[in-house]
């Protein structure tokens, strides 16, 4: 006689049909598709309260099987993702959209986004053009912003466009604004705009379009507050503006715990006379995590060439705890590590790339050429349009359309430099393919999870690199 059936249809496509041999025993049996497989209650318990797992766990009378008339074969991959928190390498015979739906299925989403985002998967020495993300318009992206799991966000022209962290789901939205200079990813649906052109950093809802917030600063003049920059850390927002006037500037902190209430200001400048130092807004943050400081830096091209500064904050009390003003070789872009403890820069005028140890910060003459120091020539900036960022240990340094790759390397017995700390040394590397590389001016460069994402000038889509073709 066969087994008893409800009349009721199943939830979730789950019945049950056969008499489970190992009702005593920490083993519980599935069939899936007609496929039956064994595994723990513990391997079950892994997929957390809201699965489809724990629902089989809950409502097994531990007499019959459960049957779930879906593919045994993404079951199998799916089953090994739960036993071993990693994708095994058979996945790679399946389409990612595939494994996603069927993981939506069951209710482990979560775990196939952490396995497939691993940050530590990303191999700087062997990344390589992997597809390329169509953006709609005519307009190149003037900024990009990424989440930790993979969610990318471009700003092009007017719009907005979202990739979800699987790069399968992609929207679009309009703005108030002509064009976003500055872009930063909240979560995967609500990010903060701002541009040089138009008064307060907004609060953008990215699913339905519309600004939750304006945030605004008050300055002497009473102009408009034009955003310069924006960073954030766990706990608050960071914002650079500067008066529409342009003759004053500071840096305000939010709370980011979803009121977005003003925390403090710091940094406040207003310009007297030609005080060119005060004239410059910072138009790039970093939070430095490690030291909880906030790295602000912006340069001003003027008649006797490109100056800058570099300050670190300390935002508990409002001051600078190192300040380094840039004159015979300002920067094109700078960026910092907490992994590495340091600074770097690209000089505007030599294009060589520049380190300064946090460990030993304030002492003069901070900055160590990495590359062989040479001098400029017919008064060209070689740095001009370069971008530098860090990602873990590397150095990643884009001139024109090529990238460079810079790590530290241990040597055999520590060295003392002229000021009495170890010397500290980088090598530059190749990477990817040959045939990857060039192109026009690269203007983006960001990471997220075990990818990279470039933008070039004049090009309507966004680069994505990975060390694996399909990302398993």
């Amino acid at each position: 006689m066969p087994p008893f059936a409800d009349s009721d249809p199943p939830a979730n496509g789950l019945n049950k049909n056969k008499p489970n041999s190992n009702s005593s025993s920490n083993m519980v049996t599935i069939d899936v598709g007609g496929q039956l497989f064994q595994t723990t209650k513990q391997t079950l318990t892994l997929a957390g309260p809201a699965s489809l797992f724990s629902r089989i766990l809950d409502s097994s009378d531990q007499r019959t099987v459960p049957f779930i008339d879906r593919d045994p074969e993404l079951f199998s991959v799916l089953l090994s993702l739960l036993r071993t928190g990693h994708l095994p390498s058979r996945a790679k015979a399946f389409d990612l959209p595939d494994l996603i739906f069927e993981s939506q299925f069951y209710g482990i989403e979560t775990l196939l986004l952490n396995s497939h985002s691993n940050p530590s998967q990303l191999d700087p020495f062997n990344l390589e053009k992997s597809s390329l993300l169509q953006l709609n318009g005519r307009d190149s992206p003037s900024a990009i912003s990424t989440l930790p799991h993979g969610s990318v966000h471009v700003a092009h022209g007017n719009k907005i466009t979202s990739f979800d962290w699987s790069l399968q789901g992609k929207s679009t939205i309009l703005t108030q604004f002509s064009a976003i200079d500055s872009l930063l990813a909240l979560s995967p649906s609500l990010a903060a705009a701002g541009a040089t052109d138009f008064s307060g950093l907004q609060l953008i809802d990215l699913e339905k379009g519309f600004v939750r917030e304006t945030l605004n600063w008050e300055n002497v003049t009473r102009s408009s507050s034009t955003v310069q920059a924006i960073a954030s850390s766990p706990e608050y927002l960071f914002t650079s503006f500067e008066s529409g006037r342009r003759n004053s500037n500071s840096i305000m902190v939010y709370d980011l715990q979803g009121s977005f209430r003003p925390v403090t200001e710091i940094g406040r400048y207003e310009i007297f006379g030609a005080d060119l130092d005060s004239a410059i807004p910072a138009t790039k943050l970093n939070w430095v995590s490690n030291y909880n400081l906030l790295m602000a830096s912006g340069s001003h091209s003027g008649p006797s060439g490109v100056l800058g500064n570099i300050k670190l904050w300390d935002i508990r009390s409002g001051t600078v705890v190192w300040e380094l003003k840039e004159k015979v070789d300002c920067f094109a872009d700078v960026a910092v590590s907490d992994d590495l403890s340091a600074l770097f820069k690209v000089g505007v005028n030599s294009g060589e790339v520049f380190f300064a140890d946090l460990r030993n910060i304030g002492r003069e003459n901070s900055w160590v050429c990495l590359g062989d120091g040479r001098k400029v020539t017919n008064g060209k900036k070689e740095g001009v349009g370069c971008k530098i960022e860090t990602r873990g240990n590397q150095v990643f340094c884009s001139k024109g359309g090529d990238l460079a790759l810079w790590s530290e390397i241990q040597i055999g017995s520590s060295r003392k430099g002229e000021h009495g700390s170890e010397d500290r040394v980088f090598r530059k590397n190749s990477m990817g393919r040959a045939k990857d590389m060039g192109g026009s001016r690269i203007t983006h460069l960001r990471f997220a999870g075990n990818k990279m994402f470039l933008t070039r000038k004049d090009q309507q889509f966004v680069e994505v690199w990975q060390s694996s073709v399909r990302g398993f």
